[in-house]
């Protein structure tokens, strides 16, 4: 089965297409990637919160997700303040 990796970063993202055996999970895809261990990740199917132990589908998109470096319910009482409301 065909999966696609993605990764981004603020001005660039990086994206492969692995074949991997039916059965596999997220685990895998990021072992045959050479993604396995990076550091401070959070997994999605498609845009859907998953675990390394997610499996995946033929055509399955998997997304590393960054860090938040801000609570935006916060940035955005941050801003109304700035603004005067």
């Amino acid at each position: 089965m065909k999966v696609e990796l993605i990764r981004a970063w603020p001005r660039r993202f990086e994206t492969m297409v692995l074949e991997l055996d039916e059965g596999a999970c997220v685990a895998d895809a990021l072992r045959a990637a050479g993604w396995a261990g990076t550091p401070g990740s959070d997994y999605a199917v498609f845009g859907v919160v998953a675990d390394g132990s997610t499996m995946l589908r033929d055509g399955d998109r998997v997304e590393l997700l960054r860090p938040l470096l801000a609570d935006p319910k916060e940035a955005r009482r941050r801003r109304a303040a700035s603004r005067g409301r």
